[in-house]
């Protein structure tokens, strides 16, 4: 695909763009997107049901149901139901939208299995070409995936009702060929506790690919349910004005060229037209981020090889405005969607086709820029990959792999078990030199020769690939590697004797039998919300009596009730000023009474301000945002129990840790080892050789486990959680009791939650002007590093960090590497 000329400069406003502008009634297309509403009476408006109009003011989710609800009672054209339950019991409700014979529950079944042969490149051209002309697409909205971003749900809702009541040429027009899906919130108890995550601490917008959270687990069913063509997801920001796509790179690699065409060269334009027409400021070019697979635009686009778009509102914006601003975006894409149904569907199939095509020659689609200008600096490798294959020969591995498996079938992946040996001559392990391998019977085969190729690609694949050094998000979501599954690929010709695999359940977590834990977060910043979200879930999953502690709980003697402490990710700084001398002077006395400390990733800290390990720690010098780094583990420490002999960790600007052999249950690679191999991008990681990744020491009559990443991260990092059930479960290490441990360390700064600005030393002193024109409060941790603090909040919520981080990777080549959190 070509770069997009057509759309201009990363930050250019409307008024920079009046070529786009509509410039006349004559110049509208037939059916008007706009034109004055004539409606049907007998659906009710908002103010008929709810006492006010939409954007008057925010809807809870209780009258976003009740309104959603009697507009489907209302007109035989919608049809609701519920897709989920939340966490805490509420539902998830959605209406679908068309003409009446395509909106009973047996007509959209049939419109789901219609579209399901039509991605299936082994249907027929014939049956292929008549569900093209037949079957009407399927089109998406969805709003409020973070529950304090609101104004999507009354957009979507005004888009429901005008879908539904629209007499004039407008509705019918999308309508004619097509249904509508309607979400209008994705995160009801995020939204009734005015927080940006489910009410469980997790971030519903990076959970697509995981699936953990029943939200997320239900809206991906229905999807398949009901495939889609195009999926809106709309958000609010804290930058002004609004953006839609064409979004800035990087770009994963293994998208279809057919939905982003679509996503720049159609919907782009059409949002373009409109916002033109009635002078609303916005901007395209940003990266809303197209790579990490656990979006609402990435997931679709890869998927299902729809039009997956991000749209964003600025927050602090009137109601009125931000509900306006949504449905204006939404109403030009549909009319723009429905304008050429036919012809979307046909290049849907086709490009199901060219993915089957891809896979059967072993191709990888290259790194591509399709905004910015620059250089690739992480080129896809010029290899052939026609195969992958996830060994079942550990039964210590059983669980990961069953749960893999599950994942990739959930997504309508064919997956086949080898019934007799396979010989594969250039058989390549994950971050292992390739050679002749005989698999044996039982193997798991995944043929890239499938519709579903660039979902397979994206979950199979060894590295993510990242074109160049920005980042929002970590930069590899590997399934095997997450899983800790022993796996590999071959571009080989091969012609295994396979049986496909029967649908996977999903697998029950083991029950630990671990002592009366608690559980200290020891902060709301959003880093250690997360930790704790996902802490609590996978205790609740593996069934562990756990209870939450604060400071002030720790420090009056409260943990004499618990054997084991667990202190998710946060300050560990700020857990030291918190607990005061009492709270100090009782964590202290507890451990070393018999107590078990297990502290994660930036919590650790706390461990070494206190005196409680012989490890010491310094502030990292690499750049490396969120990669998978291989890790050996000591075979004598209870903590490798069912891990095997390395890990993969999840790395990201944490701490460097050093500790005695004896202490070091894990450890990094030293240079030369064969283990040493990093999944993701990494600048520098070399400074990680040798290092120790966890910690186990017995301290006193008590035991301190700290780990330098998070295990658990995202509660899918399944694979080095193991380590994590082995700390609170297992037997004390056969080490000596320490005595003498390092002498306290001082404060610590550390890079979670914050931008990280790494440049070349030449070009330091302008990213210094940047920061000091926006009065941003950061810090040097090395030549040309900055970390700076955006208050707590993500690059979505900040007002400015994406423009200083634009702005920042307009230095090119002087840029080590920028990333946004």
């Amino acid at each position: 695909m070509m770069k997009r000329a057509l759309l201009g400069a990363t930050t250019a406003l409307i008024t920079a763009l009046p070529a786009l502008v509509v410039p006349t009634a004559q110049a509208q297309p037939a059916c008007d997107p706009f034109t004055r509403p004539a409606v049907d009476e007998a659906v009710p408006t908002a103010r008929e049901v709810l006492g006010f109009d939409l954007g008057q003011r925010e809807v809870t989710t209780a009258e976003s149901d009740r309104y959603l609800q009697a507009v489907a009672d209302s007109s035989a054209k919608v049809t609701d139901d519920v897709l989920a339950t939340s966490s805490r019991g509420r539902p998830l409700r959605y209406a679908v939208v068309g003409k009446p014979e395509n909106t009973t529950p047996g007509a959209l079944a049939g419109i789901g299995e219609k579209l399901g042969l039509l991605r299936d490149p082994k249907t027929p051209e014939p049956v292929a070409r008549r569900i093209i002309d037949d079957t009407p697409s399927v089109l998406w909205v969805a709003g409020n995936v973070h529950g304090d971003e609101e104004s999507g749900t009354g957009a979507a809702l005004r888009v429901l009702y005008e879908l539904t009541a629209r007499t004039d040429c407008t509705a019918p027009s999308i309508l004619d060929d097509a249904v509508v899906v309607v979400l209008p919130t994705q995160n009801p108890d995020g939204r009734e506790l005015d927080t940006r995550r489910t009410a469980t601490g997790f971030d519903a917008n990076r959970d697509w690919f995981a699936r953990t959270q029943p939200e997320t687990d239900g809206k991906l069913e229905k999807l398949r349910e009901l495939p889609p063509q195009m999926f809106v997801d709309a958000h609010e920001m804290g930058s002004d004005d609004y953006f839609f796509p064409p979004n800035a790179d990087p770009v994963y690699h293994d998208i279809g060229e057919t939905p982003l065409d679509w996503v720049y060269e159609r919907y782009g334009p059409a949002m373009q037209r409109a916002f033109g027409r009635f002078g609303i400021p916005y901007f395209n070019g940003s990266s809303y981020d197209l790579m990490y697979m656990g979006y609402g635009d990435t997931v679709p686009l890869t998927g299902f090889n729809a039009a997956g778009m991000t749209f964003e509102k600025n927050e602090d914006d009137p109601i009125a405005e931000r509900v306006q601003e949504h449905y204006t975006a939404i109403w030009s894409t549909l009319m723009s969607a429905g304008a050429q149904d036919a012809e979307l569907r046909a290049q849907w199939r086709a490009a199901h086709l060219e993915a089957y095509r891809q896979g059967r020659a072993g191709e990888l689609e290259p790194n591509r820029l399709y905004w910015n200008d620059g250089e690739i600096t992480n080129p896809v490798p010029d290899i052939r990959i026609k195969h992958y294959f996830l060994r079942t020969d550990d039964p210590a591995k059983s669980e990961g792999v069953q749960r893999l498996a599950r994942r990739l079938q959930r997504m309508d992946v064919d997956v086949r078990r080898l019934t007799a040996p396979l010989v594969v001559p250039d058989y390549t392990p994950y971050g292992r030199p390739g050679g002749e391998t005989t698999l044996p019977a039982g193997t798991l085969w995944i043929p890239l020769a499938q519709g579903q190729k660039h979902w397979i690609q994206a979950m199979l694949g060894e590295s993510s690939y990242v074109p160049f050094p920005y980042f929002y998000d970590v930069t590899v979501w590997s399934g095997p590697l997450l899983e800790n599954l022993d796996g590999g690929r071959s571009g080989a010709d091969l012609n295994p004797v396979a049986a496909p695999l029967p649908p996977q359940p999903e697998p029950s977590a083991r029950a630990l039998d671990a002592p009366k834990t608690a559980v200290w977060q020891t902060s709301r910043s959003g880093a250690a919300v997360e930790s704790a979200g996902w802490l609590r879930h996978w205790l609740g999953e593996h069934r562990v009596d756990f209870g939450d502690l604060t400071a002030q709980q720790i420090a009056g003697g409260a943990l004499s009730d618990y054997r084991a402490l667990v202190i998710p990710n946060g300050d560990g700084d700020a857990a030291f000023e918190a607990l005061g001398p009492a709270g100090r002077g009782a964590l202290t006395d507890w451990v070393r009474g018999g107590g078990k400390l297990i502290a994660l990733r930036d919590s650790a800290t706390l461990a070494a301000r206190l005196g409680l390990t012989s490890a010491t720690h310094a502030e990292p010098t690499s750049d490396v945002p969120g990669a998978l780094v291989r890790t050996e583990l000591d075979p004598a420490s209870p903590l490798a129990e069912g891990v095997g002999p390395t890990v993969w960790s999840m790395y990201e600007y944490d701490q460097v840790w050093t500790a005695p052999p004896e202490a070091s249950a894990a450890r990094f690679p030293s240079a030369g080892d064969p283990d040493w191999h990093v999944s993701g991008f990494a600048e520098g990681a070399e400074e990680l050789h040798g290092k120790t990744a966890v910690v186990d020491e017995n301290v006193g009559e008590g035991r301190v486990v700290l780990f330098g990443f998070e295990p658990n991260y995202r509660a899918f990092t399944n694979g080095a959680a193991r380590m994590l059930g082995n700390a609170l479960a297992g037997d004390r290490p056969e080490t000596p009791v320490r005595r003498a441990v390092a002498p306290p360390q001082g404060p610590t700064d550390s890079a979670t939650g914050r931008l990280v600005i790494s440049v070349r030393p030449e070009v330091a002193d302008q990213v210094r002007g940047m920061l000091h024109r926006r009065s941003a409060e950061f810090t040097e941790t090395g030549e040309g590093r900055f970390l700076v603090d955006l208050g707590g909040m993500t690059a979505d919520e900040h007002p400015w960090a994406r423009d200083l981080a634009g702005e920042v990777a307009g230095l090119g080549s002087s840029v080590r590497a920028i990333r946004l959190p």
